[in-house]
């Protein structure tokens, strides 16, 4: 059974540095889509994470921790990249004059 363990130190050190410099990246070039696509592939490596706890067959029983740890940093990196998201969005609707999907971070934004 193939698990892409994002528990791993490198790994994890590596998939940080990526989504930093995609978050900078969309900063930069105003574009919340970018940020987005991060999230949605945070979301399906969740999703896939999940799956494969629930179809876990009895041989691979000791990866369970494995996984769990994997799921809780998912879960991390999903608020990380929804909160770039956000914070890009508007960022974006700031420089083309559109209203912003959700403006109740105002606040937020006005402090980072």
């Amino acid at each position: 059974m193939f698990i892409f363990d994002i528990s791993n130190p490198l790994t994890l050190i590596l998939m940080l540095a990526a989504t930093v410099l995609l978050i900078f990246l969309a900063q930069e070039v105003k574009k919340s889509f970018i940020s987005a696509i991060v999230l949605f592939v945070y979301l399906v490596l969740l999703i896939v994470h999940v799956a494969q706890i629930a179809t876990i067959s009895e041989e691979y029983r000791y990866m369970i921790s494995t996984l769990s740890r994997c799921i809780a940093i998912d879960f991390v990196f999903i608020l990380i990249t929804f909160l770039s998201y956000l914070w890009v969005d508007d960022i974006e609707a700031k420089k083309t004059g559109k209203k912003s999907i959700d403006n109740s971070l105002d606040w937020f934004w006005k402090k980072v």
